[in-house]
């Protein structure tokens, strides 16, 4: 019977508005949001991160071997 992930979305919605009510239904889906957005900036800069130290331990060094 709940079997997509439709099915329990509709179910997580209900449940929501029968515990939070309607009114902060708004409220929690735009902390959600938020939420998601700090998260993907939080990915994004370590991302940066690994691909700086990616490119530091990857450039030859003067004065490294055979010199």
């Amino acid at each position: 019977m709940f079997d997509s992930l439709d099915d329990w979305l509709i179910i997580a919605v209900v449940a929501g508005v029968l515990f939070y009510g309607s009114s902060k239904i708004p409220q929690l889906a735009h902390s959600l949001g938020r939420s998601v957005g700090e998260f993907k900036k939080g990915r994004i800069e370590v991302e940066r991160e690994i691909q700086a130290e990616k490119a530091a331990s990857s450039a030859p060094t003067a004065g490294g071997p055979g010199h």
